[in-house]
This record gives C-alpha cells, structure tokens and sequence, in this order.
C-alpha cells in the first residue's frame, strides 16, 4: 500500500454547481456548510494549499433565520473611509437585512474561509441573491440541504 500523500493538481479539479435555499435555516450552520463546499473539503481530492472547492449560489438570502436577540444585538463594522476621522460605520442585523440582505450570508461565510488570497478566490466562486431566482440556471446547480 503506497503512503504517500495524494496533492489536487490544477487539471484535476472539477467543479460543480450547487444551488442552497437558506429560507428559515440557522445563519452560523448554514455558513459553514457553505465554506465545507467552497473549500472543497467535501471531497476525497482535498488539498489545503489548492482551492479544490465548488460553486455555491444561495436563493432567499433575506429569509435567513438566526437565534435569540441577534437582530438587534449583532452589530457589523465597516470602513468606507479607512484613515479618516469618524469613517467607522456601525449597523445592525436588522438594518443591514432591509438594505443589503446578500451581505449577511457573505460575511458570514467571507469569516469562515482563509483570510488570504486563497480565501479571496474561493469567495469568487459564491452567488448570493436576496430572493428566489437567479441567473445560473445554464449551469445546471444541483439543489443542497443545508443542515440548519
């Protein structure tokens, strides 16, 4: 039996396409879900160096579900004018759910993946849209439970 451990080459990969209804599902489970598919960690070929990950589009992003007083509790941090007094911006679930709906899904799952250029390219492989429809349809995604 050999023991030498097998590394992805770039013309091995296959990605698929994976389509995910997040409507009523737990925010935090199912962005780790989603990061497990976008690494690539679900499949026997995984590389920790190699981004071996699928595709993933994610439909009814506004209708994500989260637990306890994280409406209103759970606070996001930005910097649109890193360097300058008074840029930190601070919103709410609840506000950031009204305006942007994608963004809670992205940053949610943007924490989950390496925070390097890895990460970066897996994160080019997520669609999120806020409700049920989407432009992918000539990919052929393969409807994904989530366990939320």
């Amino acid at each position: 039996m050999s023991q030498r451990t097998y590394s992805a080459k770039p013309a091995d990969i296959k990605r698929d396409w994976h389509i995910i209804d997040v409507n009523g599902k737990v925010l935090g489970r199912a962005a780790s879900q989603i990061a497990t598919l976008l690494k690539g960690k679900h499949k026997a070929m995984y590389t920790p160096s190699i981004d071996t990950g699928d595709h993933v589009i994610v439909i009814n992003a506004d209708k994500v579900r989260v637990t306890g007083t994280k409406e209103q509790d759970k606070m996001y941090y930005r910097h649109p004018r890193a360097g300058f007094p008074g840029a930190l911006k601070i919103t709410n679930l609840e506000k950031l759910r009204q305006r942007h709906p994608e963004d809670i899904i992205i940053n949610a799952v943007r924490r989950m993946l390496p925070r390097n250029a890895l990460g970066r390219q897996m994160m080019t492989k997520l669609k999120v849209y806020a409700g049920d429809t989407h432009p992918h349809a000539a990919q052929k995604p393969v409807a994904r439970e989530v366990e939320a």
